[in-house]
């Protein structure tokens, strides 16, 4: 890669961010795409690889707060200074020139591509190419009946992911072997490139970036350290909560590389549904079928809660169908509140009669006196004001 290649190299655009874009959201931005080309994830896909280095050499610069505003540093200096055509022969008239008097070259570069400072000659030791990063992030779904969901519970979750291997302890080589040092880079996963006055450094072909290379490969992991796994994460599921919602879990997701810590676990709240009850936030709510003459005369009726006990409740007369009472404090309890049981009465209507019964709701009805029908214009048209409440009705 020349030396105008790094220079004009856009990280932001590699990661496909904004140059004002925060520290979060450029990290976001990279898990994102770290997970989507990581080798482990393609496998056998060359351009996948080099997209992940080029990922991770981009993320190195800008994802650092330090190394972020010396790479910043050097492109605005870059055009304005004439870094992509700097000839210390040329006269004052052949085009900009860049003053060099109080700015060091070793400094300004070193910090951005690894390297020390000009009093060691851009030779020194060096990060790494491959730079230590985050295990991904994972997800598992837990399924939770409706009490363990209003209740809290503490249960675990099964988890398939990436762990060290248990073969040879995540070195990627078999037992009794190991790792030997790359003879093209030293050991140090980079390799310079002299473009004159500059030194730049680029990932050690050889070794992909690790320094080490695997003669011997162990059988379990085929020489990459990790190796599929099932594991239980023990969890404490709050009280209240909702279906669909996530929980993290900080650290207990996939393993780090190169040294980088764990992931997060997200667990997905998959909650049943209940026979009886349902739920509004963090009441709950219960339907409670009442007969025709409770609900025009009155009564005191006894409504199930969620523990299996029962309240009573008082009800008036001339109470209608699809009327809502409110118990208070039998709803969900979290720590910073606690809910109500919500109450609908359904005025239960029978299918059929005895003779007896027949009788005796028609005599109701002519004691109650039956409503008069809608009267009708003379020209046979319905009343307005009636229709247009039959078609709100409908």
């Amino acid at each position: 890669m020349s030396q105008h290649d790094w220079l004009e190299k856009d990280f932001y655009k590699v990661l496909g961010v904004a140059k004002d874009a925060d520290e979060k959201e450029i990290t976001k931005k990279y898990r994102k795409l770290a997970r989507k080309y990581h080798p482990d994830a393609n496998s056998g896909d060359e351009k996948a690889e080099e997209k992940f280095k080029s990922i991770s050499a981009a993320y190195d610069i800008v994802g650092d707060s330090d190394k972020r505003k010396e790479y910043d540093e050097m492109r605005r200096l870059g055009p304005a200074g004439g870094f992509g055509g700097f000839n210390p022969g040329a006269g004052a008239g052949a085009g900009r020139t860049m003053n060099f008097d109080n700015l060091d070259l070793g400094d300004l570069l070193g910090g951005v591509f690894g390297r020390g400072g000009a009093g060691q000659g851009g030779r020194g030791p060096q990060q790494r190419a491959n730079p230590a990063t985050k295990g991904d992030d994972l997800e598992s779904r837990l399924h939770l009946s409706f009490e363990d969901a209003v209740n809290g519970v503490t249960t675990s979750v099964h988890v398939i992911s990436d762990a060290p291997c248990t073969t040879c302890s995540g070195s990627g080589a078999k037992p009794g072997t190991k790792p030997a040092t790359c003879s093209r880079c030293g050991g140090r996963g980079v390799l310079d490139e002299n473009q004159g006055m500059f030194s730049l450094s680029q990932p050690c072909p050889q070794c992909g970036g690790r320094g080490k290379i695997i003669t011997d490969k162990c059988g379990t992991c085929r020489g990459t350290g990790l190796e599929r796994k099932t594991r239980q994460v023990k969890l404490r599921v709050p009280a209240g909560v909702k279906n669909g919602q996530k929980i993290r879990l900080k650290g207990r997701g996939g393993p780090g590389r190169h040294g980088g810590p764990h992931g997060d676990l997200f667990v997905i709240i998959d909650v049943a549904p209940h026979k009886v009850f349902g739920r509004k936030g963090k009441h709950l709510t219960v339907d409670v079928p009442v007969s025709f003459s409770q609900a025009v005369l009155g009564d005191k009726i006894k409504v199930p809660t969620l523990d299996g006990k029962t309240v009573t409740l008082k009800m008036p007369a001339g109470t209608p169908s699809g009327k809502t009472f409110r118990v208070k404090g039998r709803g969900v309890t979290t720590k910073s509140s606690t809910g109500d049981l919500l109450v609908t009465v359904d005025v239960v209507v029978p299918s059929s009669l005895t003779d007896e019964q027949r009788q005796a709701v028609e005599a109701l009805d002519l004691a109650l006196g039956r409503p008069a029908a809608p009267s009708t214009p003379p020209n046979g048209s319905p009343n307005p004001s009636h229709a247009s409440k039959d078609s709100e009705a409908s």
